[in-house]
């Protein structure tokens, strides 16, 4: 598997937003990430 092709700073934002190292970002399995990203925009969502 290869690693997500996604910028350096999108890796930092997510590592931060998600509370895991930015090494695990750039090696989760890309369904992984968008079903994180999800729940974490369906709480940014419930906040507001």
């Amino acid at each position: 598997m290869r690693p997500l092709q996604i910028s350096a700073e999108t890796a930092q934002k997510l590592a931060e937003s998600l509370n895991v190292p930015i090494e695990q970002i750039m090696h989760m399995p890309q369904h992984i990430l968008l079903a994180k990203l999800a729940e974490l925009q369906k709480e940014d969502k419930n906040d507001k």
